[in-house]
């Protein structure tokens, strides 16, 4: 049974990996997290257990725990999986979003173009998780979103990785506005294929993608 100490734990751990304050491969040190956090190494044992059992944290035999760092081919088969699952919440969106959650969805768009000025890739990815946050909460379907959201945070330090490459700040809202245009319109089919494309790495922007990581792990391996 999780503990509420342990709960809470978990999830600032979690949002730590999330927004990249702990990177994959990184070893997470029981003592100093128990230290940081002001608890003993039970819970901290128990919060590391539970990331373990939705991927975000690997325990290996040894070495103790680190922040997950699945392989090319892991990581290609979640985005594969997560686009799916992104064109099955737009496509719900498209049907049963209501006046109130279009209203918001329009708001949240234009709220992120001011990251995109700014060249703020930390700022446009919060913005981008909101405005996909409101099309899974707009499909109704609370299974759904969770399963969406459960990939989307296991892939979060990747897709923060994608938004640094050139131009994709500008391209992501543009697609957005697409995305936003075919919601409005009910396009559920529309909706789909454009979500799809908008999270699958594929084209030019897979060798990007490739050298972003490289360059990361070249940085990691430096530090």
């Amino acid at each position: 049974m999780v503990t509420e100490r342990v709960s809470s734990l978990a999830k600032a751990l979690e949002q730590e990996i999330i927004v990249g304050l702990l990177r994959p491969g990184e070893r997470l040190d029981e003592t100093s997290i128990a230290e940081r956090f002001n608890v003993s190494r039970t819970p901290v044992r128990e919060a590391l257990r539970h990331l373990s059992s939705i991927g975000l944290v690997e325990l290996r035999p040894r070495r103790g725990a680190v922040v997950a760092s699945p392989g090319l081919k892991d990581l290609l088969e979640m985005f594969e999986v997560m686009a799916e699952l992104e064109g099955m919440c737009g496509r719900l969106a498209a049907r049963r979003l209501s006046e109130r959650g279009r209203t918001e969805l329009r708001q949240l768009h234009e709220r992120s173009r001011v990251f995109v000025d700014d060249g703020d890739s930390d700022g446009y990815y919060e913005a981008n998780v909101a405005f996909h946050e409101a099309i899974y909460q707009g499909g109704q379907n609370r299974f759904l979103a969770d399963q969406t959201r459960r990939i989307r945070n296991r892939l979060a330090p990747y897709r923060r990785l994608q938004l640094r490459r050139r131009n994709r700040l500008a391209e992501s809202f543009a697609e957005h506005d697409r995305i936003l245009h075919a919601i409005m319109d009910g396009n559920e089919q529309l909706v789909d294929e454009l979500l799809q494309a908008h999270v699958t790495v594929q084209g030019g922007s897979f060798t990007d993608f490739i050298a972003s990581l490289s360059a990361e792990l070249d940085q990691r391996v430096a530090g």
